[in-house]
């Protein structure tokens, strides 16, 4: 079975001599959810442009699907969805008639591209406001509304540049779930984020840029177990006593319920047990930090 995305050697750099990718390849299965990270600057939203054919490589392949990009354009096009960072629509068009004419786009005719459309704007609950002009919608109105238009022609890769950037909690926990749904369904999903625990709690492969090259690409898992320590809040089902029991790990009494651990190379069940045997039962377990953070960090320091 082909990747759903293969990039070998793509290289872009601009007329200024600036190199904004060297030499990155990539492979996204079919079916996973992919994250894309990096700092401002890395390249990914470059990538994302070549990907889509928005801007022109200086050399390198992509192949989307078993197809070559630069031989099969149109094919290509027609496979991918993408929601861009920028709002990009027409502010002073009613928002059902920006789905209708962005299936347009595609061939899909317009009794078609109205059912699709009635069906996506209802998911990402917008069909109330479906005569509305674009321009009245809020900012988080506005993210769903580019997520339906991305999606109106039934892509088979969906790339979402900084999805839930701006909106609220509410929102983006309510874009997740419509992610993993698409997914679950067999969409390819490649996503690129600032919020960190946005990628692990998503995506199941990553890859890192820094500076228009991957330092870094694996599965979610793997990078993650490369975290050593964990620095946990355990809260207690009874009052802790005033003196905490000798452990084999760091432990610190933060107040009459909670202590703060590190854990270092010990799992946290491992934790909980010995807890449990020195009589302390622990109802929640709290991270005090972002892992996949920690690595992003600790990665792209090492290239400076």
């Amino acid at each position: 079975m082909p990747a759903a995305l293969l990039i070998s050697n793509l290289t872009k750099t601009y007329a200024n001599n600036i190199s904004a990718l060297s030499k990155v390849n990539l492979r996204v299965e079919q079916g996973d959810f992919f994250a894309l990270l990096g700092s401002n600057g890395a390249g990914k939203t470059t990538m994302i442009g070549i990907i889509c054919a928005l801007l022109n490589k200086t050399s390198g392949s992509i192949s989307v699907l078993g197809l070559e990009q630069s031989t099969n354009l149109n094919q290509v096009k027609r496979m991918i969805g993408l929601m861009p960072q920028e709002f990009n629509f027409n502010l002073f068009e009613p928002i059902e008639e920006i789905l209708i004419n962005q299936a347009g786009y595609y061939g899909i005719d317009r009794h078609l591209a109205k059912s699709r459309a009635e069906i996506l704007l209802k998911r990402v609950e917008l069909w109330d406001r479906r005569l509305d002009i674009a321009k009245s919608l809020s900012g988080g109105m506005k993210r769903r509304l580019m997520l339906a238009r991305a999606l109106i022609h039934q892509p088979k890769i969906l790339i979402l540049d900084e999805p839930s950037a701006g909106v609220d909690v509410e929102i983006r926990h309510s874009m997740w779930a419509f992610l993993t749904e698409l997914n679950e369904q067999g969409m390819t999903i490649i996503l690129t984020t600032h919020y960190l625990e946005e990628a692990e709690l998503l995506c199941r492969h990553i890859a890192i840029l820094d500076k228009g090259q991957v330092i870094e690409q694996s599965s979610m898992k793997d990078l993650l177990a490369k975290v050593a320590k964990q620095v946990l809040i355990l809260e207690s089902v009874e009052p802790l006593p005033s003196v905490l029991p000798a452990v084999d790990f760091a432990i610190e009494k933060l107040d009459n319920h909670s202590i703060q651990v590190v854990l270092d190379g010990m799992s946290i069940s491992q934790a909980l047990s010995e807890l449990s045997l020195k009589g302390i039962e622990i109802e929640h377990v709290k991270s005090t930090q972002n892992r996949l953070e920690t690595l992003f960090l600790h990665l792209t320091s090492k290239q400076k």
